[in-house]
């Protein structure tokens, strides 16, 4: 696999963790203080997930068009998702998530196809 196309998998998984922390975790921490401070606290986060991302996309472009780093980053998105989802906001897995995921998934392959298939 190409060193490009590794780090920019690596920095997207570590931007993700941190993304997945700033939209979510404020529902089961910060759920009894006003917005607002929950929005300063997922900035805050955020920030740290901005400076993983931006080199993340910039190092992918060098080898990925941007069609595919948007489907890549929505394939991690979903794996980095379904664990904090289930182990830290304890939310039950239900069927219909699978499939949903299995849809991205067939996303992730037509957006590859063609450097999967040799053209």
């Amino acid at each position: 696999m190409n060193r490009h196309v590794v780090i920019t998998v690596i920095l997207l998984i570590c931007s993700n963790v941190f993304m997945t922390f700033a939209w979510y975790a404020h529902l089961r921490n910060l759920s009894d203080r006003p917005w607002f401070i929950a929005a300063l606290a997922s900035w805050g986060i955020a920030l740290f997930e901005y400076m993983l991302q931006v080199p993340a996309n910039r190092i992918g472009h060098q080898v990925l068009s941007v069609p595919q780093l948007k489907i890549l980053q929505e394939a991690i998105t979903l794996t980095v998702f379904v664990p904090f989802s289930v182990l830290y906001l304890r939310e039950p897995v239900r069927s219909d998530y699978v499939w949903a995921a299995l849809c991205v998934m067939g996303a992730v392959f037509f957006v590859f196809r063609a450097k999967l298939m040799g053209s």
